[in-house]
């Protein structure tokens, strides 16, 4: 009985200990995009794809994707393109570019619903963030091809909201409308509003 009553004080003494072991960090992040046209929520993918995924959520963080628009949609065929948003390089609201994070260094693919910061080089990535509709093997990096074979840098998908996503993809677009001089035929007659950007609670 002794031995039964130390056995237990001991257990007692080590349970506050094991009750302090703080849990792990969270691998992912969830942000809500409230648009004129609907709810998205996205879940970044922090663990996975850390510099792209800390970038994204610094916009959402400061607020700087607050009225800013989809302003771009590129439709290659039916329920398969990308749809574009971001802050347009306004110099009020746009971060210094990152360092590039290919889907072979993060192990992401762009498949339907993946989010992925646009660049031109890699490495120039700062503040525009595209969705893909249908799987596009054709982003991911791969080092077989030749030239620029990085991709694009996958960093979450979307996990409710496509339906608002196919929205804005189906829209009219403009014939001549252009984004600083370019994305002709690539521009949404009516873009569709961010009104705000706010990660969710875990």
């Amino acid at each position: 009985m002794l031995r039964g009553l130390l056995l237990l004080i001991a257990g007692l003494l080590a349970f506050p200990a094991a009750a302090q072991t703080p849990a792990a960090p969270p691998t992912t992040a969830r942000v809500a995009l409230e648009t004129s046209a609907g709810r998205i929520v996205i879940e970044v993918e922090t663990g996975k794809a850390p510099i792209t995924a800390r970038n994204f959520l610094r916009y959402v963080d400061a607020r700087r994707l607050d009225g800013m628009q989809f302003y771009r949609t590129v439709k290659v065929a039916d329920h398969f393109g990308f749809v574009q948003f971001g802050v347009q390089n306004a110099p009020a609201r746009i971060y210094p570019p990152i360092k590039h994070e290919p889907t072979t260094q993060t192990g992401l693919k762009h498949l339907d619903g993946t989010i992925s910061t646009a660049r031109f080089a890699p490495g120039s990535a700062r503040g525009e963030f595209t969705i893909s509709l249908g799987d596009q093997p054709s982003f991911d990096a791969d080092p077989a091809k030749p030239g620029d074979n990085l991709g694009y840098a996958a960093f979450g998908r979307v996990v409710e909201g496509m339906d608002v996503i196919l929205k804005i993809f189906d829209a009219p677009v403009s014939p001549d409308k252009t984004v600083q001089g370019g994305f002709k035929g690539e521009i949404p007659l009516a873009p569709v509003k961010i009104m705000t950007a706010r990660r969710l609670p875990l």
